[in-house]
């Protein structure tokens, strides 16, 4: 059999289980994951290598209107993601009724010269009954090839959507190694690790103007040495990261940490910063931050 291989593009609204659906796919986690909207802020590429296939998947922030350069940038990275792939997975929430915007946001992608699957996610929290006039709604809309209803939590249907991947993909070329699964770097899956943290242990608010930059990464014998800085837009935001005598920092450390030494396999020692930049998700250069230009 022939070695083939291709991109995929995964877009949708936030919160459908994009990410989720992509770290199922590859095995392992590519993507973090929360129940905060726009999680996923850049462009992230996660790698499913088989015997005969390799299919490279395209995180992408969710679709929603920009209200800052941060926002744009997010804008961006949708756009340039679905540039010259082999099909894109529009991922939609099983558990919720489709709104018009929801079909509106969906049709914009049909007829744009590349396959699409409707991925139905969500499916085991809803019954039969619920979701089958859901699935209804995507009928007769042109443009679409296949729909799956799946779960990505619990692997349902997984292996039907990867064999049809499988197929739709028309290219020879083995672009990562067997090995690699994201072609993004440790610093960055690290600086996204405590944000994940962040977006899990502190309130709403707080979050989405918080931004992680690694400042090092050292490798001593067999453990890591880590520096990172935490960035907040309000001083009443440091305090509330900071925590009372340190203790909102401290579990975010912690819990980091540990996650950190999961993905790398060894020891690690984190020594984690807070500052305040004003207004930073609105300044024009956010390469600072870790949000460059969307190749």
């Amino acid at each position: 059999m022939a070695f083939r291989s291709g991109f995929v593009a995964v877009v949708g609204k936030p919160n459908v289980g994009k990410s989720t659906l992509i770290n199922a796919l590859v095995g392992k986690k590519v993507s973090i994951v929360s129940p905060k909207a726009q999680t996923t802020r850049n462009k992230i590429m996660g790698v499913l290598t088989t015997d005969n296939e390799q299919v490279v998947f395209i995180d992408t922030p969710g679709i929603h209107t920009a209200k800052n350069n941060l926002d744009k940038f997010m804008q961006d990275a949708i756009a340039s993601a679905t540039v010259d792939v082999d099909l894109l997975l529009y991922v939609m929430d099983g558990s919720k009724d489709f709104t018009d915007d929801d079909i509106k946001n969906l049709k914009k992608y049909c007829g744009q010269g590349y396959p699409i699957f409707v991925v139905v996610n969500k499916i085991d929290l809803g019954s039969y009954e619920s979701i089958y006039p859901r699935l209804a709604k995507l009928n007769g809309i042109d443009g679409i090839n296949e729909v799956f209803g799946v779960s990505a939590k619990k692997s349902t249907n997984l292996e039907e959507l990867k064999k049809a991947i499988f197929d739709k993909l028309t290219d020879t070329i083995k672009y990562f190694p067997n090995e690699e699964i994201t072609d993004k770097s440790i610093e960055f899956r690290i600086a996204e690790t405590i944000r994940e943290k962040i977006l899990w242990l502190l309130n709403d608010e707080v979050p989405h103007g918080v931004g992680v930059v690694v400042e090092e990464v050292k490798k001593e014998n067999e453990m890591y040495k880590i520096s990172a800085t935490i960035y907040c837009e309000r001083e009443s935001h440091k305090n509330i990261i900071v925590g009372s005598k340190g203790a909102g920092i401290k579990e975010i450390g912690t819990k980091s940490r540990q996650a950190i030494e999961k993905m790398l396999g060894k020891k690690v020692y984190l020594d984690l910063f807070v500052k305040v930049k004003q207004n930073w998700r609105n300044r024009v250069n956010l390469d600072e931050f870790g949000y460059g230009q969307n190749d």
